[in-house]
């Protein structure tokens, strides 16, 4: 390497006088104004540290002199969020479900608030669009196990169904007819077929019509004589196109033989009893409700 200094004779640029096998280096120094503008950023960054949190060390980063923190932010802009609703989440807590769903101020506040607590609390079991699945009612239809009057819905929300640990939850039990020794497996798949009958389905006629007194002795009682459900029982309509747990011949022995029972928690002890009417404000949003 050579430390001699020449001009370029292509260029007419110093060189720095220094030669790697031949290749030799031009002194382009950096232009006055970007290096003013790197001194600059280092002494703001410099300025920073001591101003803003910045450093980690085992126990947290350096707090900094004016204790800023952005969390701290989200938290006041949260506070600020809340008060700025304080109002309305007051008057709804005051009114009654049909008050609010008459009220349009108030209808649009829970409506909008409902949804947000819907897609943190009920998404899970309900579906991202309210559409149900095996087990799980679809809020968006007219067909209500425990009624879809604006009460109802939020009696439904506030108490849940078959939770032991509240006294207001909705309750219900199917017998297990097969698995209790009830009826015997030929008159589970007549009931079955009489079922699927009273639906409007494909099914066996000879064992439909059997199955129809298997159905007024064991079934009518609880899900009405044609099907049609008790929603103070909490018996599901049988006649419509409906079904919990399919509608198969095989689906339908099945539940009969050993039913399942779907559970929901009681949100009012979760939530409280304003936000449980925002909720239930969604839920009749969507186009059901009676």
């Amino acid at each position: 390497m050579s430390d001699k200094r020449e001009i370029d004779q292509l260029s007419g640029v110093d060189t720095t006088g220094h030669e790697w096998d031949g290749i030799k280096e031009l002194n382009n120094p950096l232009p006055r104004w970007w290096l003013w503008t790197l001194y600059l950023t280092i002494i703001w960054s410099i300025g920073y540290v001591i101003v803003y949190p910045a450093i980690p060390g085992l126990s947290g980063a350096t707090k900094g002199l004016w204790g800023w923190s952005s969390r701290a932010d989200v938290r006041n802009e949260m506070a600020a969020v809340v008060q700025g609703q304080q109002a309305l989440t007051d008057k709804i807590a005051a009114m009654d479900i049909n008050a609010i769903m008459a009220d349009p101020e108030a209808r649009a506040f829970a409506v909008s608030a409902g949804g947000s607590l819907f897609k943190v609390n009920c998404v899970q079991c309900h579906g991202s669009g309210a559409q149900g699945g095996p087990g799980y009612p679809n809020l968006n239809d007219d067909s209500w196990l425990w009624g879809g009057k604006p009460e109802q819905v939020v009696q439904t929300i506030s108490g849940g169904v078959r939770d032991t640990t509240s006294p207001e939850t909705r309750d219900s039990m199917m017998p297990a007819f097969g698995k209790d020794g009830i009826l015997e497996p030929a008159k589970i798949n007549e009931v079955a077929n009489h079922v699927r009958q009273l639906a409007n389905l494909e099914h066996d006629a000879a064992a439909a019509t059997a199955g129809a007194t298997v159905f007024a002795e064991n079934c009518a009682s609880c899900h009405g004589e044609k099907g049609e459900g008790n929603q103070d029982l909490g018996a599901p309509q049988l006649n419509d196109a409906v079904w919990f747990y399919g509608d198969g011949t095989e689906q339908i022995v099945a539940q009969v033989t050993a039913p399942r029972h779907g559970m929901m928690p009681n949100w009012k002890a979760k939530l409280g009893e304003a936000k449980v009417k925002q909720l239930a404000a969604y839920v009749l949003s969507l186009g059901g409700g009676q």
